[in-house]
């Protein structure tokens, strides 16, 4: 009898997947397969394309190391390495973890691959579904203090028996402590370390590079520099940066947006995790701790806690629950394309824009505020295709999977699923990004004023946003006092002319 074959999906790079946790060499074949047709399938940033390939063959290298007998394939498809494989070795049974993918997961249906169960979460996708179940509504606040109690996380025990645990601090969130502006002291943000490319990131790139020159794949962005950690301890030591050097002043900025600092005092672990070369309970643990030792303020780490321990499985619970229809919600109509100011191929007089993009391009990255206030917001108000926004969100962070991105874009700032995600959409006039930015010092764009020139495209937008979808919004009890201040608007014709203009010139790239 053939060895079973563990097959290992490009995004469960970690040696204690469910899969193949209790296997030891020997005793079963490990397979990876690169497929051509999903690196051609969309316009990728080459940090992002980079971090996945080498981040699979890295790992493959260590479980080979280990002693695994291990089949690397490259092939057209992911089901066509499957066959091959099978071919190859007469392999009767093969397994998996479940995927992170609707998609995915129907691939190995289709190809008779059994599953066990995902743990790459904290709450299992059908843990999420039990908790939503009979609800009329849920929050994302709501979830995240239930996972807080069940798995006892920052939360404090009362002297005596019995006692019922409270959250740590005495209150559940910190918002209002995190939400400071942009600090003009011209201070130093949590340096991290940039890893050397080895000989197999080199394979790599030398990979895409014939691959862009002989199959027309089309990548863009900077060449990556070492940034992001594409092994396990290069992950590790990410993490312990952040926990001893950012964690701390993470907190009161973590909405701020700095022009000249891509990062400010951000994690930036999500890759990490989203890879599987992290487990969030290792990090939230890792966040506890410091609390714990008088290492960080609660307020830093409850907010930092709150993305990974509740955000992040909000997500990933609200995609598995409302696929496969929510990747196809369109509630307000929205057909423009991404801006080319977005994609690198137009440059903007947006000062914002300009320099989020700026950070996209050189890190395939922009922490949530710029991607929510910034890039979703534009898109929002001009009416970007959410399908659009969300292929090109996905294929240029370097964070970036479906099961991210479509909650997060189709929901949160697109506003596309109806309120589903949120009760109200996120639209802004340029009043937020100069309150919480320095983007806006220099830029010739006044973010108070909606009309003439000089006039700031998100608060053009912003107004002619509300005016377009009135009739949309008009039942929503959270936007009757901007409505009733759009209406006011003695100038709100000349308002609207000025923004079929500066659509004009977005679609244009000329802005």
């Amino acid at each position: 009898m053939s060895l079973p074959t563990v097959w290992v999906l490009g995004d469960q790079l970690r040696r204690d997947i469910a899969s193949l946790a209790d296997r030891t060499p020997g005793e079963c074949r490990v397979l990876f397969v690169e497929s051509t047709a999903k690196i051609a399938s969309k316009r990728w940033h080459i940090q992002r394309l980079h971090l996945v390939l080498s981040a699979m063959e890295h790992f493959a290298a260590e479980l080979a190391e280990e002693g695994f007998e291990v089949d690397y394939r490259r092939a057209s498809t992911l089901s066509a390495g499957l066959r091959a494989h099978v071919d190859a070795f007469d392999v009767d049974t093969v397994i998996a973890m479940e995927p992170m993918s609707w998609d995915g997961r129907s691939m190995l249906e289709t190809n008779g691959v059994s599953t066990v169960r995902n743990n790459q979460f904290l709450c299992h996708y059908d843990e999420f579904a039990d908790w939503a179940e009979g609800r009329k509504s849920f929050k994302m606040e709501d979830f995240y203090r239930w996972q807080r109690t069940r798995l006892d996380v920052l939360m404090d025990r009362p002297a005596g028996d019995g006692g019922k645990p409270e959250p740590a601090g005495g209150q559940w969130n910190f918002d209002h402590d995190n939400r400071e502006r942009p600090p003009k002291d011209g201070r130093s943000w949590p340096a991290i370390t940039s890893f050397e490319l080895d000989e197999i990131d080199r394979a790599v790139l030398d990979r895409i590079a014939t691959a862009s020159a002989d199959d027309g794949l089309d990548t863009w962005g900077a060449m990556p520099d070492g940034t992001w950690p594409v092994t396990r301890a290069q992950a590790a030591t990410r993490l312990e940066e952040f926990v001893s050097t950012g964690l701390a002043p993470f907190g009161p900025h973590e909405d701020a947006m700095l022009c000249a600092e891509w990062k400010l005092a951000h994690s930036v672990l999500s890759s990490c995790m989203n890879l599987g070369l992290l487990h969030p309970a290792e990090i939230v643990d890792a966040a506890e701790a410091a609390y714990r030792s008088g290492d960080a303020p609660i307020n830093s780490v409850e907010g930092f806690v709150r993305q990974v321990l509740g955000w992040r499985e909000y997500v990933w619970g609200v995609y598995w629950l409302w696929m496969p229809d929510y990747r196809n919600l369109n509630a307000l109509d929205a057909g423009r394309a991404v801006p080319p100011a977005f994609t690198g191929q137009a440059q903007t007089e947006m000062a914002c824009v300009r320099g989020t993009i700026g950070h996209v391009e050189a890190h395939g990255y922009a922490h949530h505020i710029e991607r929510l206030m910034v890039l979703g917001n534009l898109a929002l108000t001009s009416g970007v295709n959410p399908q659009a926004m969300t292929e090109w969100m996905w294929a240029s962070f370097v964070d970036g999977a479906e099961w991210v991105m479509l909650p997060n874009v189709v929901g949160m700032a697109l506003h596309a699923d109806g309120g589903m995600m949120a009760t109200k959409p996120y639209a802004s006039g340029g009043a937020y990004v100069s309150k919480m930015s320095d983007y806006c010092k220099g830029c010739r764009f006044d973010p108070k004023k909606r009309v003439g020139e000089d006039a700031c495209p998100y608060t053009t937008l912003y107004w002619d946003f509300l005016a377009r979808n009135e009739a949309r919004f008009k039942r929503n009890h959270r936007m009757g006092q901007v409505l009733a201040g759009m209406r006011k608007l003695k100038d709100l014709d000349d308002v609207r002319v000025r923004a079929s203009e500066v659509l004009l010139r977005l679609d244009a790239g000329t802005l």
